[in-house]
């Protein structure tokens, strides 16, 4: 390996932003670049400073032919599977947006990748790094509201410009993914403060109330519930929509045996989530407290991924898993964790709301 990591980047257009933050980590350079669509690529190629035979159009020359360390997976994510095994047999080290795969079938191959080439890989889940994630992860860390026992996840984004083009009927890839088979945006940060894994799991859908004309498009569902029992014995709510009548939202609440912690839900508050702690005056101003996305410390380029500083504290991690040669953060295994519980609670949904067994995995 060069004294930089040399970073491939597969998919550039959900990839830029994470393409793009590379720049804030000078131990990394982006040296190639691989998409089918020829203007997608353009538009990257110029500002890295890459020649025509650092772009690719097929996958397989670009794993044979450039040079680089790690792969970027970036595209639709029915190919995250294919693509990240492809990566890792061929040498390379996988950062992989979410979603892991589309099976727990699929993730295992990726775990089963993993072990037979010792490389890392890691998921590109970007909602742990959220600046009042990272301050809840360490006020859950120090043990100031004891042990999580109950947790909700909600994240409402609706994206029906993603599943159909309006001006010519094309039906995008997100068209057949069921709303909770994206669960790790909520799924990710509550496990990983809950140290802990889903074992079993339940889905409840209203159906097609809202775009009924699109019934046979699994995308176009109002929205899915999925309750999940841990291993440790606790309980884990979600509920996830892509076509709801409401603007972008992320929100989290964890209660504990010592206290509660909830983020806001409306960006524009300024003062919109709360910290109660056990012994707290209910009536306490100190329990209402900002939930921002961005580090205030770090520096504007910082925040060039589009979400915050999140992307800054993700690639950190994983260049310096690459570094060290060890598991990073969301490794594979916790991947899988966080990918196949919304697998499940989907086909318990499809079902009538069943409580289904989860596959896990382990090293």
């Amino acid at each position: 390996m060069s004294d930089k990591i040399r970073i491939g980047l597969a998919g550039c257009s959900r990839g830029t932003g994470i393409v793009k933050m590379f720049n804030a980590h000078p131990e990394a350079e982006v040296t190639a670049l691989c998409d089918p669509d020829e203007s997608a690529t353009a538009k990257l190629a110029e500002p890295f400073g890459l020649a025509a035979d650092r772009v690719f159009a097929d996958y397989g020359e670009f794993l044979a032919g450039a040079p680089m360390d790690a792969v970027i997976v970036a595209t639709p994510i029915e190919m995250h599977a294919d693509q990240s095994v492809q990566a890792l047999e061929a040498g390379k080290h996988v950062l992989c947006e979410q979603t892991m795969a589309y099976s727990a079938e699929d993730c295992g191959r990726v775990i089963d990748a993993v072990k037979k080439t010792g490389l890392v890989y890691m998921m590109a889940e970007n909602y742990c790094y959220f600046h009042f994630i990272r301050q809840m992860r360490e006020i859950v860390s120090a043990g100031r509201i004891g042990e999580i026992y109950y947790a909700e996840g909600e994240y409402i984004h609706e994206i029906i410009n993603l599943l159909q083009d309006p001006e010519t009927g094309e039906f995008f890839w997100r068209h057949q993914r069921p709303p909770i088979w994206y669960c790790a945006h909520s799924l990710g940060p509550i496990l990983l403060m809950m140290q802990d894994r889903i074992v079993e799991a339940c889905g409840l859908t209203s159906g097609f109330k809202r775009k009924p004309e699109f019934k046979d498009h699994l995308g176009y569902l109002d929205f899915e519930i999925g309750l999940f029992k841990t291993e440790k014995g606790s309980v884990v709510k979600l509920l996830r929509s892509q076509t709801a009548a409401r603007p972008h939202m992320h929100w989290y609440c964890l209660y504990g045996t010592k206290g509660h912690l909830e983020s806001g839900r409306f960006d524009k508050l300024k003062l919109d989530g709360m910290h109660y702690f056990e012994g707290m005056d209910y009536k306490d101003p100190a329990q209402l407290v900002e939930c921002p996305n961005s580090d205030p410390d770090l520096p504007k380029e910082a925040s060039e991924g589009g979400h915050g500083t999140s992307e800054y504290f993700m690639i950190r991690d994983f260049l310096e898993a690459v570094q060290k040669n060890e598991r990073p953060i969301i490794d594979a295994i916790r991947a899988s964790e966080w990918t196949i519980p919304g697998l499940v609670a989907h086909e318990s949904a499809m079902q009538g709301g069943k409580w289904m067994k989860v596959p896990t995995f382990d090293w």
